[in-house]
């Protein structure tokens, strides 16, 4: 069972739309502090490492390594997940288990389901019991220290479910960002952890697994570590379908993964590696797959997301130096907008040409994407979003700071006024867009003016929804090596309360904008409050909750009909006519379709005559059963 979490922040991932919350059983534990034990680590060829480490001696011997045949191997299979281990046994029953917690973003929820897939190939079968695991695999954030405590306190845990167990223990692994941060640390860490690999080497986990119980040491040697960090410029896990949860009516879709931005308080290039996107057609083709299986609603992913280029189109061309666009390198990027590296993409399919592709295999599925870079947002993306009706409305656009010198020791590449001037043109080209952002409070350096700059931000640009969080230094980051973290703690979480209530007053006077307006919600399931209550989001991506009662069959505007029940996966169109903060309340007008309820806009003005209509024919209906 892939088990999601979030850890509560991110960068330039979008969080959850949803919280994944850990077992009721959980507990929470201190950070367990590291061993002075330090083994000797050495990557083979392909980046993994394989530890033995022994009670009475620091000295360590090396594991002995695949064969250069594994690899040729290995290339033969379409699927490279699925690498030479030991067969498992036949029958079910014979099957190692395998249990996964996922924290932090959507790209790490995709990731799980990405592993999944390589370990099914490799004999392995989902638990969804940690207790009855023989493989446990956290799947990690490291964007802030917090989201690092939360993993070390849960291998306190892990630990006394292996110490219960000690005939048969099951393996602890961590995974993703966190791994690819700490590397070693975490294999020296008191017996805490058997197997570290980043986000770029889950196709090596079957090996790295074998390789700790016994089966790949040619010396008959049983390994207590094993270890593959190696970033790939390469590696977006195309050619892998992922294992998603069955009855879902939404999933993620991966369609580029690092990223080269290099603002100065993120962690991300260094745990995710440079840009690299997936080819058009593998995008397109699961696609397909998704909307043949009834998936309703699909999120690109990536760390840039809308940054994607696909240049295998020209995999064996002489390669090209610079742009169509040398005399300005950055003429590709928004208005006012740069980066620290320039761009190369002349000839590649870029997002635009990607969207509009994706939104043509299946008028009736949405499609999200997250998360972006304000810089990527050109005209091209701006006109799709506009005139895709199943391309939603709704932005994110990560400002951190409302101050031009702040953005400057940020190096995010734009200052207040160009930001200012992008938010203004996408609700001119968009209309009705909603808009979300991220905000980084008590940076390197932050004055209470600068702080002041970004209130205003807040203030002038009323966000529809936005993710606040105090600074957090992390090691090897551009700021980490050249700014000092000099603001107190108790002012960074001053700032960021008076950034929060700011933030809130403006999206309570968004939702109440949204007060006798009809909008698309696709139904997700019940209230989590009450199971007479309906809830789903909108096309911009806010929470509608409304009544479980019979609606028209057709949302038309016309006055009579046959009523239907709702059902999770079901378009419906609602007024709305109340909200909360973070909530619109509604009522459920009619069922419709994606492409019906975009070509109807006269039924959706005429709300309050449809209205009166679904009322009469309730209680026609309701005469009738009596």
């Amino acid at each position: 069972m892939v088990n999601n979490l979030t850890a509560g922040t991110h960068c330039k991932m979008q969080v959850l739309p949803r919280i994944w919350r850990l077992a009721p059983r959980a507990v929470c534990l201190h950070r367990q502090s590291l061993s002075r034990r330090s083994p000797v680590v050495r990557a083979h060829s392909d980046g993994a490492a394989a530890v033995q480490s022994t009670s009475t001696s620091s000295a360590t011997k090396l594991a002995d390594g695949p064969p250069f045949q594994y690899f040729l191997n290995a290339l033969s299979k379409r699927n490279l997940g699925s690498l030479e281990t030991t067969p498992p046994a036949e029958g079910p029953d014979s099957k190692r288990k395998v249990y996964i917690e996922t924290y932090g973003c959507q790209m790490n929820v995709n990731d799980s389901e990405v592993l999944l897939s390589v370990l099914a190939d490799n004999g392995y079968a989902e638990t969804q019991q940690d207790t009855d695991a023989d493989v446990i695999f956290l799947n990690t954030c490291a964007i802030r220290e917090q989201a690092e405590q939360r993993i070390w306190s849960r291998l306190g845990t892990l630990k006394q479910l292996k110490n219960r167990n000690k005939n048969k223990p099951p393996v602890v692994g961590v995974l993703g960002c966190m791994a690819e941060r700490l590397k070693v640390q975490l294999l020296d860490s008191d017996k805490l952890v058997d197997l570290v690999a980043g986000p770029d080497a889950y196709r090596d986990i079957p090996r790295l697994l074998d390789t700790i119980e016994g089966r790949t040491s040619t010396s008959g040697r049983k390994h207590e570590g094993a270890m593959n960090v190696q970033l790939s410029t390469e590696e977006t896990y195309a050619d892998i379908l992922p294992v998603r949860p069955a009855g879902s009516m939404s999933t993620y879709l991966s369609i580029m993964r690092g990223c080269n931005n290099m603002c100065s308080f993120c962690i991300v290039p260094y745990t995710r590696g440079r840009e690299r996107s997936r080819p058009l057609q593998s995008i397109l083709e699961e696609v397909q797959i998704l909307s043949q299986q009834g998936i309703k609603e699909v999120t690109l992913l990536g760390q840039n997301v809308n940054s994607y280029a696909d240049t295998s189109a020209l995999l064996g061309q002489p390669i090209k130096r610079g742009t169509d666009t040398d005399a300005d390198p950055f003429a590709i990027y928004a208005q006012g907008f740069q980066s620290v590296y320039k761009p190369q993409r002349s000839g590649a399919v870029q997002f635009a040409e990607l969207l509009d592709a994706v939104a043509s295999v299946d008028p009736e599925m949405r499609i999200r994407f997250t998360s972006p870079h304000p810089k990527d947002f050109s005209d091209d993306v701006l006109k799709v979003i506009a005139t895709r009706p199943n391309v939603c409305k709704q932005l994110h656009m990560p400002a951190q700071s409302g101050n031009t010198n702040m953005l400057e020791r940020m190096r995010r590449g734009y200052t207040r006024q160009a930001y200012d001037d992008l938010v203004a043109h996408v609700r001119d080209i968009v209309p009705g867009v909603a808009v979300s952002t991220d905000v980084i409070t008590g940076f390197c350096g932050e004055t209470e003016e600068e702080h002041k700059d970004t209130l205003d931000l807040m203030q002038r640009t009323q966000y529809d929804q936005a993710f606040m969080f105090a600074y957090s230094e992390r090691e090897k980051t551009h700021a980490a090596r050249h700014l000092a973290d000099d603001v107190p703690a108790d002012v960074k979480s001053r700032r960021l309360q008076e950034i929060i209530a700011i933030f809130r007053e403006g999206q309570l006077r968004q939702n109440e904008a949204e007060i006798g307006k009809i909008h698309l919600v696709l139904v997700e399931g019940f209230s989590k409050r009450s199971d007479s209550q309906l809830s789903g989001r909108t096309d911009t991506m806010k929470r509608a909750i409304f009544v479980d009662v019979p609606v028209a069959a057709e949302y038309t505007g016309n006055q009579s009909g046959e009523l239907v029940s709702l059902k999770p996966g079901d378009y419906v169109a609602v007024k709305v006519h109340s909200c909360s903060t973070g909530t619109l309340f509604a009522e459920a007008l009619g069922r419709t379709t994606l492409q019906a309820f975009a070509a109807a806009p006269s039924a959706a003005a005429d709300g309050h005559d449809f209205v009166a209509a679904v009322h009469d024919v309730r209680r026609e209906a309701a005469a009738m059963a009596c």
